[in-house]
């Protein structure tokens, strides 16, 4: 199964109509390739709390119909990173959502997954969006996705989650400053050795609303040993994964049949 990871320069100084157009051509240029990862928000940028509610968008709006495109024309897999997604919440009110976007090689939207972990400690993202509540997992043929963002790294019971229903590879989009770089690195392969899965932690490049971001995207097998590792620039990083060493790793270190939910009663 190959896979590509195209970490983007979140340049602001770039229109956000000109990145669409660059970000479907690197796709488009993937073609052959399974599965493609962008970034968080990379439309506007992870950071960029000001923008938010201006470059808010349906699910039939610029971003996906542009990533809708290049997925048809790519004939991928097509994880489209995250957009500020305007839609409504339980009680029908508007309402922002970080909203991850999964299109399938004809194009077809087959899931949204709004982030259910904000970041922000009662700031940003944490006070702007809504969070999401829906545990998300889509079956691509050679194996299943799990779908979670960025800040969600940091919960591992969300991971367990999607283990649960199915996930051999784990996607997390990410805007991750690069001050904690340390732990984008390390969260990644924690999540990996603990689900015994691949994880694609696609994150984004450049300096956007004064923070840097930390760039180093990184594919790593289920055994946590790193397969591909980006640079600090923009990149695509590509590898050929094998899914069945999920199973095989499974199978030949069975920890998880022993979780035990909850603490055994005396």
């Amino acid at each position: 199964m190959r896979v590509s990871l195209i970490q983007i320069d979140v340049n602001p100084d770039e229109p956000g109509q000109v990145r669409r157009e660059r970000v479907a051509a690197l796709v488009r240029a993937e073609r052959g390739a399974d599965l493609v990862v962008l970034p968080e928000l990379w439309p506007v940028g992870a950071f960029a709390f000001d923008e938010f509610a201006a470059s808010a968008e349906p699910l039939d709006g610029p971003t996906a119909t542009a990533m809708s495109a290049a997925a048809r024309d790519a004939g991928v897999w097509l994880h489209a990173g995250s957009v500020v997604e305007r839609g409504t919440d339980g009680s029908g009110a508007e309402a922002l959502y970080n909203t991850s976007l999964l299109f399938a090689p004809d194009g077809t939207l087959r899931r949204a997954y709004r982030k259910i972990h904000r970041f922000g400690f009662d700031k940003g993202e944490a006070t702007l969006m809504a969070a999401g509540h829906e545990i998300v997992t889509e079956d691509l043929g050679p194996a299943t996705v799990g779908l979670a963002t960025c800040y969600d790294l940091r919960f591992p019971e969300q991971f367990r989650l999607l283990v649960d229903a199915g996930a051999e590879l784990l996607v997390v989009p990410a805007g991750w400053p690069a001050r904690r770089r340390a732990h984008w690195s390390l969260l990644a392969r924690a999540r990996a050795v603990e689900s015994q899965a691949y994880v694609l932690a696609c994150g984004t490049a450049g300096t956007h609303a004064g923070v840097e971001q930390a760039g180093y995207s990184v594919i790593v097998d289920p055994w946590g040993e790193v397969v591909a590792e980006a640079g600090p620039a923009e990149q695509v990083l590509s590898a050929d994964l094998d899914p069945a060493r999920v199973a095989t790793t499974r199978a030949d270190f069975p920890v998880l049949r022993d979780r035990v939910l909850g603490l055994p009663t005396p």
